[in-house]
């Protein structure tokens, strides 16, 4: 997405050149008291505020100032996400983070191995080819929780023996009808019109059941689909292994990766065809930063040092302080 460019005009009266400026010239005019000093002051601040922002170590400094704070939202972008990842990740069973930790493993081989080519002229924080690793391993965990929910849905229906239910409240509407074309033909209107709404109930029960059944049918075959599709996931990203260790050539492995996850974009769609796990994990953030694929892992590069106020930055993972030894005195 193209961003608009600044207005160095509008960022120089916020900037502190501004009241430098503006301190050097009219201040100092008006605290001479003098006419001339002040016609002078107004004379060189109007020049500054023409010319000053136009210049090139001015628009560095705005570029810069811009820059910095691109990168602090992107950061916290990258933050929240890791944190919903995690939290996420944090609610599987045991044996489905399992999968996903061996699986990053494999990735983190992928890293390993290509490190002498793919990540030399790139930066590992941004590259986007490693970053395609993280979109890879991000919807395997969006297959994962999605098997994890099929499954527990399954797992209750299954419990009430829902087959069987349904069977007994068809044969149970048989009788019942039945039973009221008989009472029609008696003649019995009271009873018939207590059994005509006992029939209706005993009817619609059946519908709702009848609806859980197709319900649970589809839940059947969405969990083979996922199944299916994190197999091939998994074995897509053992082939990028296997061409990072084998190959060592740097354009053969990104011609793999971008295969790989342009057979994604089939997945994503259906994914996000179904209404019913949107709220379950949503797409990764709009960022050139990389959000990792490890638990607890955020590989975040630090914001470069400037003279400028930058909101703070999300703490959504420990990490390790370094501290100066002190030496004793002797």
């Amino acid at each position: 997405m193209d961003e608009q460019a600044p207005n160095y005009h509008r960022e120089f009266l916020k900037s502190p050149q501004h009241a430098v400026l503006g301190l050097l010239t009219l201040g100092l005019g008006f605290m001479s008291g003098m006419a001339l000093p002040l016609i002078a002051g107004v004379t060189c601040y109007s020049l500054g505020w023409i010319y000053l922002p136009d210049l090139p170590f001015f628009r560095r400094w705005v570029d810069r100032r811009r820059e910095i704070v691109k990168r602090t939202e992107e950061m916290q972008k990258v933050a929240a996400f890791i944190q919903r990842r995690d939290a996420l990740l944090a609610s599987f069973s045991p044996v489905r983070r399992d999968c996903y930790t061996r699986l990053a493993a494999v990735c983190n081989d992928i890293e390993t191995a290509s490190a002498d080519n793919l990540l030399a002229s790139a930066d590992p924080t941004t590259d986007p080819r490693l970053r395609k690793l993280d979109e890879l391993m991000w919807t395997y965990l969006r297959l994962l929780s999605i098997q994890e929910s099929l499954e527990r849905f399954l797992e209750t229906e299954r419990s009430e023996n829902l087959p069987a239910l349904l069977k007994d409240a068809e044969v149970e509407a048989a009788r019942l009808n039945t039973e009221v074309e008989a009472l029609k033909a008696k003649g019995n209107s009271d009873l018939v019109d207590t059994k005509q709404r006992y029939l209706g109930s005993r009817l619609e029960r059946l519908e709702v059941l009848r609806k859980r059944q197709q319900r649970s049918e589809q839940a059947e075959a969405n969990l083979a689909l996922v199944v299916s599709e994190q197999e091939r996931l998994d074995q897509q990203i053992k082939l990028i292994r296997a061409d990072a260790v084998a190959t060592k050539n740097a354009e053969t492995l990104t011609a793999r990766i971008d295969a790989t996850v342009s057979h994604l974009d089939q997945t994503n769609k259906w994914l996000s065809e179904m209404d019913e796990f949107k709220d379950i994990a949503g797409d990764m953030p709009s960022t050139e930063l990389r959000v990792g694929y490890h638990a607890a892992d955020t590989p975040l590069p630090s914001a470069p040092d400037a003279s400028v106020s930058v909101p703070p930055i999300i703490e959504a993972v420990p990490f390790k302080k370094s501290y100066p030894t002190r030496q004793r005195q002797r």
